[in-house]
């Protein structure tokens, strides 16, 4: 997939967003109002942080399928290391984003130190890590933070909630490395030909790690954000968002062959995801058959991803 066909793809997927939102506004005087598409920012922030790293790893031709479990264990020990441990509350949010992180590196270690396919190595830790939070939380949950945890989650600045501000600088500084940097042409290389790449001199395992790590670091963010908002620390968070994500990126034009995508066509894809919910919800459809609709888009997406990735760069 050339670049010219690339945009081309994320100006087909802005338009498709556009469109909905039009629809939206059709159906509902209330959906198209400033504080409402604030909020659905600030839904869509925590899975946002997670596809921005999740790019990245599908573009070294990997997957991560682990990281809402990595979120669920690092949102427990936001509560454990406070509450149980007696930490100050930062020291606790940094230790949890750094669990994520950990978590992160030993996908990327299980991957290319012992060479296990991403989706046997992810789909195991989604087990170890759900499991490690559900026994560390026993079934109970956190509450009780002090009010200026609130900030993260509820509060708004310049009246954008203050999590799209964190999800900006985060889409901005993605963007720069996955564009700009010879860490992101070393990501793009990775994903288009592995054995090229090394021959190029590129440290493919160094990059793999570091790709995985990231992806732990940004689950363990979101799982702080998601307890700023909801105020509260349970072992299922981030169960299912996984799928969000995944669906977001490769509907954004991230080849599910590696070596092609951009931070853009993520945002978009992932505005487009949470537009669709947001319909669906205002057409009383239930939380099972949004799981249903977003697998449909997911089925259609890699169906389409496939198509252009037997295409070649044409």
């Amino acid at each position: 997939m050339s670049l010219r066909r690339l945009l081309r793809h994320e100006t087909i997927l802005a338009m498709l967003v556009v469109v909905a939102l039009v629809i939206l506004a059709a159906q509902s005087e209330r959906f198209f109002t400033a504080d409402n598409l604030l909020n659905q920012g600030r839904l869509m922030a925590e899975a946002g942080l997670v596809a921005l790293a999740m790019t990245f790893v599908i573009v070294t031709g990997g997957i991560d399928l682990s990281v809402g479990s990595m979120l669920g264990l690092s949102a427990i020990l936001v509560g454990v290391f406070w509450k149980n441990v007696g930490l100050a509350l930062p020291v606790a949010m940094v230790l949890a984003v750094g669990a994520g992180g950990l978590a992160g590196l030993v996908n990327g270690l299980i991957i290319t130190r012992f060479k296990v396919p991403p989706l046997i190595a992810t789909l195991a830790t989604l087990a170890l890590y759900r499991g490690l939070a559900e026994g560390i939380s026993q079934s109970r949950s956190v509450r009780g933070y002090p009010e200026w945890f609130y900030v993260l989650g509820q509060r708004d600045a310049a009246g954008v909630p203050v999590q799209v501000w964190i999800m900006l600088v985060a889409v901005l500084v993605s963007a720069g490395i996955l564009g700009l940097t010879t860490f992101g042409r070393a990501t793009y290389a990775v994903g288009a030909n592995e054995t090229a790449a090394r021959f190029s001199g590129v440290a493919v395992d160094r990059t793999r790690l570091l790709v995985y790590t990231a992806s732990g670091l940004m689950s363990g963010l979101a799982a702080v954000i998601l307890v700023s908002r909801v105020t509260t620390t349970r072992s299922d968070m981030g169960t299912g968002v996984e799928l969000d994500v995944i669906t977001a990126v490769v509907l954004g034009g991230t080849s599910i062959f590696g070596g092609k995508g951009t931070i853009l066509g993520t945002v978009l894809g992932l505005a487009l995801i949470q537009t669709l919910r947001s319909g669906l919800s205002l057409a009383g459809v239930k939380g099972d058959g949004t799981i249903v609709v977003i697998g449909l888009v997911l089925i259609g997406a890699i169906l389409v991803s496939n198509l252009f990735g037997r295409d070649g760069d044409g």
